[in-house]
This record gives C-alpha cells, sequence and structure tokens, in this order.
C-alpha cells in the first residue's frame, strides 16, 4: 500500500488503531503511518454535522403513546426534577425539543435581591476568579486567551461608558475605570439542567457577535483535555456594560446544542451549513435598532440551548468584589454568584 493511500485513509486506521489490541497495527508504521492523536481524531469528527442532524430528530414529534417511556428515560438518565416544571405532564411535550426547553414554575428559582450578580442558569461552576495576564481558565490548569475568546474589542462609540486609559494589554483595554479588576466565572449545564438563561445582572446589552465553529463536547472532562476548547467551538458572545463597567456573556455550544438562541436577537441562526473557520460577525443593537442598547434586568429571560452547554461571564468590578463560590459545586439559576 503506497504512503498516500496510507494518508487518505489514516482516519478510519487511527480508530482501528485504538480499538485493536496494542500492536494490531504497528507493522502499517514501517511504510511510514503514523495514527493521528485522540485530540486530532476528535477534532475530526463532523460535530456540526452530527448536531444539526439531532436537531432535526429532536423536532420530530413523538406519537402520544411513546412521549411518556421516552422523557422518562431521559429523566431517570440524567436525574431531572419535573416537579420544577411548569407543565409536569409528559404528553405535553411533542418532541424532544420541546422537552429540553421546558419552563420552570416562577417560584422555582428566586432571584436573589441581595447579591449584584446572580447565576444566569443550573449547572456546575468549573471556574471563577480575577482574570490573569490575558488568560482564563475553562477547568483548573487549562487556560485559553481572552482576546481569541472574545475576539478584536467593541468600539467604545458602541458603548455607554467612556474610552478606557490606553493599556498595553487586551485585558486593560477592557478595564475603564480605575481601580477596577477583571473577572470571569465559567458555568457548565449538563444535559440534565434546566437549559435556559437569564440574565444575571442588570446591564445593558450594547453589541453580539457570533463565532461559527466546532461543536465540541465541553463537559469538564474534555475541557480538560483540549486546550482552548471555548475558542474552537460556536458562540455567542454578548457585551455591554453594567453600574461598574464592561459586561460580557457568552454562551458556548457544544456537540447537539447547534442552536444558541437569544430571545430579542431575531436575525441570530446558529450552527450554519456553511461557515468560515476563524469567521465571526457583528451586529450592533444601538446602530441598529436604537441609541440605548438593550436594556436587561436581573433575572430576565435571555435566551436557551438545545441541549447542555456552557455560559461565561467576563465583566469588570471594583478590587473589593467577592464570589461566594466554590469551584465544583452545584448551582441554580437565580442563587448567588458575588457581590462587593
Amino acid at each position: 500500500m503506497s504512503r498516500p493511500a496510507l494518508k487518505l485513509r489514516s482516519w478510519p486506521l487511527t480508530i482501528l488503531y485504538y480499538l485493536l489490541p496494542f500492536g494490531a497495527l504497528k507493522p502499517l508504521t514501517r511504510v511510514g503511518w503514523r495514527p493521528m492523536s485522540r485530540v486530532a481524531l476528535y477534532k475530526s469528527v463532523p460535530t456540526r454535522l452530527l448536531s444539526r442532524a439531532w436537531g432535526r430528530l429532536n423536532q420530530v414529534e413523538l406519537p402520544t403513546w411513546l412521549r411518556k417511556p421516552v422523557y422518562s428515560l431521559y429523566i431517570w438518565t440524567f436525574g431531572v426534577n419535573m416537579k420544577e416544571a411548569a407543565v409536569e405532564d409528559l404528553h405535553h411535550y411533542r418532541n424532544l425539543s420541546e422537552f429540553f426547553r421546558r419552563k420552570l414554575k416562577p417560584q422555582a428559582r428566586p432571584v436573589c435581591g441581595v447579591h449584584s450578580v446572580i447565576s444566569p442558569s443550573d449547572g456546575k461552576i468549573l471556574n471563577f476568579g480575577q482574570v490573569k495576564n490575558c488568560e482564563v481558565e475553562q477547568v483548573k490548569g487549562v487556560t485559553y486567551s481572552l482576546e481569541s475568546f472574545l475576539g478584536p474589542r467593541v468600539s467604545t462609540e458602541e458603548l455607554h461608558f467612556s474610552q478606557a486609559p490606553p493599556g498595553n494589554s487586551f485585558q486593560q483595554q477592557l478595564v475603564t475605570k480605575e481601580g477596577n479588576e477583571l473577572y470571569h466565572c465559567v458555568i457548565y449545564l449538563a444535559p440534565g439542567d434546566y437549559h435556559c438563561f437569564h440574565s444575571p445582572t442588570d446591564w445593558t446589552v450594547s453589541h453580539r457577535r457570533h463565532f461559527p465553529g466546532s461543536l465540541m463536547s465541553v463537559n469538564p472532562g474534555v475541557a480538560r483535555w483540549i486546550k482552548e476548547l471555548f475558542c474552537h467551538n460556536e458562540r455567542v458572545v454578548l457585551t455591554g456594560d453594567w453600574k461598574h463597567g464592561f459586561f460580557s456573556l457568552t454562551a458556548v455550544g457544544a456537540t447537539n446544542v447547534g442552536s444558541i438562541r437569544i430571545y430579542f436577537d431575531q436575525d441570530l441562526h446558529t450552527n450554519s451549513p456553511s461557515y468560515s473557520k476563524g469567521s465571526y460577525n457583528d451586529f450592533s443593537f444601538i446602530s441598529n435598532n436604537n441609541k440605548e442598547g438593550i436594556p436587561m434586568r436581573k433575572g430576565e429571560h435571555l435566551g436557551e440551548f438545545n441541549l447542555g452547554s456552557t455560559i461565561v461571564l467576563i465583566f469588570e468590578a471594583p478590587k473589593d468584589f467577592k464570589f461566594n463560590l466554590k469551584a465544583g459545586q452545584k448551582i441554580r439559576f437565580g442563587e448567588a454568584l458575588g457581590s462587593l
């Protein structure tokens, strides 16, 4: 077998290499073949295509008699608490998509009024703290570039606060008020969690940036495995300001989460079949719709995922801002993240 042929068949051969007993394909290395790394192999999986297929499957209406056993299996597998759902009757949900996006009873998630920043969603706290050296931790010990994640800085003409003092780094440019620091918090939504997300504080959304990209799993195990995972994946970055300066919320897509919906943004369409890797598209809510941006109240409905995913908050606050969290803890929408 020629080397070009071996190269063309590297992907299926690599799968066999990892599945078959050790050394079974070792003779192929003598003619120049080398297996792909596990990370490279995983990145080569067509996750966008699979996610679109999963999305279509989710929208198929189930026969009434099949709904309860299908949803009951999901509830048992992922520990879903249906007593919190606005509609507990499983026959009400015509398809999996409606079930994933189920709403909660109004009293199920009281919004903390004391603390300045609340959790925008149910989930697990992967990481939090001050942003240092223009890098953010996706999980402990694994970082990604702040600038790669957010993209080039949005013009201050589109934001309400004044021009920041000149800085030597992207991080310094985001901090608009003297004495403030930049903070981050990463929340992972598991498949069994409530899939809607809400405004974490009172703020004004001025700009949306959509990054088409991969749809790899954001499970904490995979996040430890692939550096800059959040920068590779499709994501929607909302930026604006709150009373202390810069504020952003990013919804990160994942496998089978081709759909990220922002309720006030009807022009947003995620997981499009055609896209250019590394590209992004911007939309200004000031120049296109009004002169004020989109005001959001703490706890107000903001958007939804089609399945579990990740929310990343990056914001500016005074140095005495304190998180009331522990890494790895479970949190629910409306509970406190931190305050001054």
